[in-house]
């Protein structure tokens, strides 16, 4: 999977980046199974061979899709939580950049869900990169004081499993970003599962 075929110009990067665009959209409004080459690259403004130059199957194309959205999601959330003076003020804004980011992003839901039934492999992938960089940052401000000790990779992925609800219950079901009172209360909970005990 990592040996795709890389595009050597901007012009041909702008194309795979169209069909990964197409793709998420087809995946996500009609499912894997329904969703077919010709949609995606009619969907891209391409021609049918052209998708075959960069994702030998269509499995390759949801594969390179879930660890593109897999990148972007990490990218968003870095770039919400830079230069938080703390790290309960970082899981604050990194919750806010998460539903922002599902809402749009909605097809993020049923792509990442779709590709547990073609690979799971990939399916794994996604959350444990996830879970990876989340619990190195969970790490270091342990070592800080900002935060109370604990297995780091577990409280990773029980703060994921938090933020995976919130945005389906906010962003993809009701169509917006979370109230006010609803982050407050989740970062109440979230607060008090981190925070230095005296």
């Amino acid at each position: 999977m990592n040996d795709l075929p890389r595009p050597a110009t901007k012009r041909g990067e702008a194309t795979r980046q169209r069909l990964l665009e197409a793709a998420e959209h087809e995946i996500g409004a009609h499912g894997f199974h329904a969703a077919s080459v010709s949609s995606i690259t009619r969907r891209a403004g391409t021609a049918q061979g052209t998708f075959y130059l960069y994702f030998p199957t269509k499995e390759d194309a949801l594969r390179e899709l879930v660890r593109h959205m897999g990148r972007e999601l990490r990218h968003a959330l870095a770039e919400a939580t830079r230069g938080a003076p703390h790290r309960l003020e970082a899981e604050r804004r990194g919750f806010v950049a998460f539903a922002r980011f599902s809402l749009g992003h909605s097809n993020l839901y049923r792509v990442v869900m779709e590709s547990q039934f073609v690979d799971d492999a990939i399916y794994r992938e996604y959350y444990q990169t996830l879970a990876d960089a989340y619990a190195a940052g969970l790490t270091g401000a342990q070592a800080k004081g900002e935060i109370r000790r604990g297995d780091p990779e577990t409280q990773a992925w029980a703060l994921m499993g938090i933020a995976h609800f919130l945005g389906l219950r906010f962003a993809i079901w009701g169509g917006s970003e979370p109230p006010s009172e609803a982050l407050d209360a989740v970062f109440d909970l979230v607060r008090h599962g981190l925070e230095v005990r005296p």
